[in-house]
Order: structure tokens, then C-alpha cells, then sequence
């Protein structure tokens, strides 16, 4: 702390999903074992994972999850501003926590266009938001020893830069060092990390103390001649070449980490304990939110986990889930145009287990009732729950709790509908006919008890010779996780030198490396 002000380090990326998300965890991990207090914050982030605060404000996962590596909780101020997309050229504004618009790119980013633009935007600019996101970065700073900061995409968007309120906007203002994190697995990691030195401003340039390279394979004594080079091109120095680490399944912003056709990459587990493994098909809608949800089942020994979007696929599935969405009425357009809807109503026919989460709990009702979300109206669900949904303005942002199965559950809730439930047997406030299941609640199967309960139940539904395993604990995998996120940092990266930064600053006299911003 410097005259009662933590010190501060900007984690950046060549590119989007070059990892700043876990290196920021990382960081925090490390630090948070070296005894010291610490936050992480992102400005402004872009996504459909999200996640609900205690005094129920809406972030973005990958806050929270940093928050968890950095043992705090979670609150608005790690991320003011969250922009959920809704199509390609639109998104929800949440501004410290809570709803206020739906903009356009162009209104958003400065030109005109936006629809509901809320009062506290002042018209949609994205520099109208540059001070209550500095005001929640001073407000950490004089509480934390130190701060560690996320960025977005790329510093080097010179089309974004002159309203840029997450990276070297914020780095400039805060006057925060930056270490620029490239994924070398990508390849043209050189090139990357040159050209986003190259592209800043010599003021921008000059808070850019270095590189950190992401997902190295191999021997790092053949990267070093390169490394060498890089530094006599820049002036920089890298602070640390990361090895690919497998299995982390660490909660992510921008895509999902699997393909479509894949299995969850999660971490290594034990063998099934039954004589059977479950089959789980993850329905990949547009817009998918939340499809985090997921990760609790994969965890488990036995499970296999995969995203599809075909109907054949659903086959030889023992449990089909409808994931969230942020545009139930285009998902459930997507689900009858690729033959999907007509998979799952022969499943209900048949008793075979389906479980719908929060938009995907809508899209199973009777009747969704839409003037917010798609303005489409009155709309037919798949009609598989005695549901009505109608879409409200405001947004329903809960933690909640309760019981099902006989087992405690935890869980959060984020969605725009609120559900009519007219039949059924109750479940986690939604309902559940048959083998069909469906619940607003996100998180739920991160609960172990309700997890191994509702598992029970599935595989005898499916008629597999499935047992769950009685000691996995989703927490403690995550943990450990986290764990190894702080491992890479310490092992593999100059940690006195990364604490200099964060405690002094980028140092003074980095050279110029032309030819600088347009």
C-alpha cells in the first residue's frame, strides 16, 4: 500500500480468450497465499456467463470466479459494467450489477442507436460510463493491498481506443504497469505481442512493461532465443512462458470451451463407480447463457458431458439440457427449425429425462408471453410443463435456497421471465412432470447432495446401471483448480519481478516502438 492506495497491474491479451481470465486468477491466487489482500476488476466485459453477488448485483462468471482465487466475495465493483449480447449487433447494458438499456454496437460504443438507452447512460456513449468505472477501481484500491485488473480483447483495437474504458483507458488513468499475455498455441505469438506494442500511443506504449506467454508445449529453451529477440525489438522483457496445463475448466467469458460436437474439457476424474457411465447432451442454443451450469455434472466420475445441436444426437443421451438463454424466443425457434423440439417431446413420451434451466425451462412451458426480450408476443412453448412465462422489464437477480430431492440447494437466479407454474410436482421453484424437470435456478448441481440425488434419478429413468460417486465435491474440485492457476504463476512465472510492478509501477524509460497509434 502507497500512502493508503494498493497497488495495481493490467493484465491484457493479444487477442481475446489469449487466457487473461485465468492468468488474472492466477495472479490473485498467488498473491492471496503471500498473505496479501487482493481484488480482481474488469471494467467492461462482454458475456453470457454470469454470475449473481450477495447483494444481488449481476457480474460476469469470470469475476466471481477470480473473486473466489483471491478468497473475497464477489461484489459489483470487480465489474461495472456488463454487456450482454442479444444479437450481433446489440446488447443488454448492466451497470454496476443491475439493467439499464438495450444498445446497439453504434450507440454503445459513440454513434446514435440504441433502444431504451436508460437514464444513467445519458445516451448510450461507452465514455459516459469512464468514471463510475474509475470510481469503483480508486474504491477497491484504497480498500485491497492490490488490484488486479483485467482487459478485453485486444489494447490494440485503434478503432475502440478513444473510448476505451477497460484497458489502456483505464491503465493510463490509473496509471497501472501492463502484461500483455499472448497464447503461443495459437501461434505467431511474436508477431502478437510486437504488433500490439507497436499499434499503442508512446503514452499507452509506455505503461507496457512486458509479455507473458500463454500455453507453451515443448522445451522453453527453444523459445528463448526468441524471447531474446522480442526484447531487443521492444525493449520488454517477459515475464514468464506458462505451460499448457490440461483439464483446468475454469469458468470463461467469450465461447465456449468446448466445439460443438465435443465433450466439456473438465478436469481428470476417477472411473465410474457403477457399471455404467450417464451420457448428458447439452441442447447449444443461440446465445446460450450460463451453459457453466454443466460443469458440476462433468466433474462427476461416470459422466460424459457433450454439446449438440442436432437431433440425432440425442439418441442415445440419458439426459438432454435445455441451457439458458438470452433469447428464449429465438432458442425455441432454433430447437423446432433443427427437428431438436420434436426430439424432446418424444423423450417426455417416453419417460426419458430432460432438464430445462432458466431459458430453457421457458422454452418447455405451454405459453410465453414476450413484449421485452424479442417483442415477438404470445408465443407456443414445446408445451412439455404446465408453464406459463411472461416477460417483465424488471429482472429478477436472487440467490436463492431451498430443498428438492431431500437435499439442501443452493443457487442463482438471472432471467427476465417469470413463470406461471400450473401443474406438476414442485422443484426449485419451477416444476417437474414425469422425467421432465425444469427450474429458473442456475447452480443448482453445484449442490453435491442434490447433484448425486437428482443423478440417482436420471439413471433410473435411463435404466443405467449408474451410481454417483459419495465424496465428489464440486468445491473443493474448483479449489484445487485454483490452486493450480496459482502453481503456473509461482513456478513457471518471475514473481519478484510481477510484485515490483504491482508495488511501483511500469518502470521509467521503456523505449518507443514506432510506429505508434495512427
Amino acid at each position: 500500500m502507497r500512502g493508503g492506495r494498493g497497488g495495481g497491474l493490467l493484465v491484457a491479451g493479444t487477442t481475446s480468450d489469449a487466457g487473461k481470465s485465468v492468468v488474472t486468477a492466477g495472479i490473485c491466487r498467488w498473491l492471496v497465499r503471500k498473505g496479501l489482500k487482493v481484488a480482481p476488476f474488469k471494467g467492461q466485459n462482454m458475456s453470457l456467463n454470469s454470475f449473481v453477488t450477495r447483494e444481488g448485483a449481476e457480474i460476469g462468471r469470470a469475476q466471481a470466479m477470480q473473486a473466489q482465487a483471491a478468497r473475497v466475495e464477489p461484489t459489483a465493483l470487480m465489474n461495472p459494467v456488463l454487456l450482454k449480447p442479444g444479437s450481433d449487433r446489440s446488447s443488454q447494458v448492466v451497470l454496476m450489477g443491475k439493467p439499464v438499456g438495450e444498445l446497439s454496437a453504434r450507440g454503445f460504443f459513440g454513434g446514435s442507436g440504441g433502444s431504451s438507452p436508460g437514464k444513467a447512460l445519458h445516451g448510450g456513449r461507452q465514455k459516459e460510463l469512464f468514471e463510475p468505472v474509475m470510481a469503483c477501481l480508486e474504491e477497491l484500491r484504497s480498500t485491497y493491498d492490490a488490484v488486479i485488473c483485467e482487459g478485453a480483447g485486444s489494447p490494440a483495437e485503434i478503432n475502440l481506443r478513444r473510448t476505451d474504458i477497460v484497458n489502456m483507458g483505464v491503465a493510463r488513468a490509473a496509471r497501472l504497469p501492463v502484461v500483455v499475455v499472448g497464447d503461443i498455441d495459437r501461434g505467431g505469438v511474436f508477431a502478437q505481442f510486437f504488433g500490439t506494442t507497436a499499434l499503442l500511443s508512446p503514452e499507452d506504449q509506455s505503461l507496457v512493461a512486458g509479455y507473458l506467454v500463454n500455453k507453451f508445449r515443448g522445451d522453453v529453451s527453444l523459445l528463448e532465443p526468441g524471447l531474446d529477440m522480442l526484447h531487443g525489438l521492444t525493449g520488454r522483457r517477459t515475464f514468464g512462458v506458462l505451460p499448457y496445463a490440461h483439464g483446468l475448466g475454469i469458468d470463461e467469458e467469450d465461447g465456449l470451451r468446448v466445439s460443438l460436437r465435443g465433450a466439456v474439457r473438465e478436469s481428470v476424474v476417477a472411473p465410474p463407480v457403477g457399471a455404467d457411465v450417464l451420457r448428458v447432451a447439452v441442447c447449444a442454443v443461440p446465445l446460450m447463457s450460463n451453459f457453466t451450469d454443466v460443469d458440476a455434472l462433468a466433474a462427476e466420475p461416470g459422466v460424459v458431458v457433450r454439446f449438440v445441436d442436432r437431433p440425432e444426437e440425442l439418441v442415445d443421451a440419458d439426459l438432454v439440457v435445455v441451457p439458458g438463454t438470452r433469447g428464449t424466443v429465438k432458442a425455441l425457434a432454433w430447437l423446432r427449425e433443427r427437428g431438436l423440439a420434436d426430439a424432446l417431446a418424444r423423450r417426455a413420451a417416453e419417460g426419458r429425462p430432460v432438464l430445462g434451466v432458466c431459458g430453457g425451462f421457458q422454452v418447455l412451458g405451454e405459453r410465453i408471453e414476450d413484449e421485452v426480450e424479442s417483442r415477438a408476443g404470445v408465443v407456443d412453448g414445446l408445451g412439455l410443463l404446465p408453464v406459463w412465462v411472461r416477460f417483465e422489464a424488471a429482472k429478477t437477480l436472487a440467490r436463492p435456497v431451498g430443498e428438492a430431492l431431500g437435499e439442501r440447494v443452493e443457487g442463482y437466479e438471472i432471467h427476465h421471465g417469470v413463470a406461471d407454474v400450473r401443474g406438476g410436482e414442485p422443484f426449485l421453484d419451477g416444476c417437474r412432470v414425469g422425467s421432465v424437470w425444469g427450474t429458473h435456478w442456475h447452480g443448482s448441481l453445484e449442490s453435491d447432495g442434490f447433484r448425486r440425488a437428482f443423478l440417482r434419478e436420471v439413471a433410473a429413468a435411463a435404466g443405467r446401471r449408474f451410481v454417483p460417486a459419495p465424496d465428489t465435491s464440486f468445491g473443493a474440485l474448483r479449489e484445487e483448480q485454483l490452486d493450480r492457476l496459482g502453481d503456473l504463476i509461482e513456478e513457471h512465472a518471475d514473481t519478484d519481478a510481477l510484485l515490483r510492478l504491482i508495488e511501483e509501477g511500469a518502470p521509467a524509460g521503456l523505449p518507443f516502438v514506432p510506429p505508434g497509434a495512427p
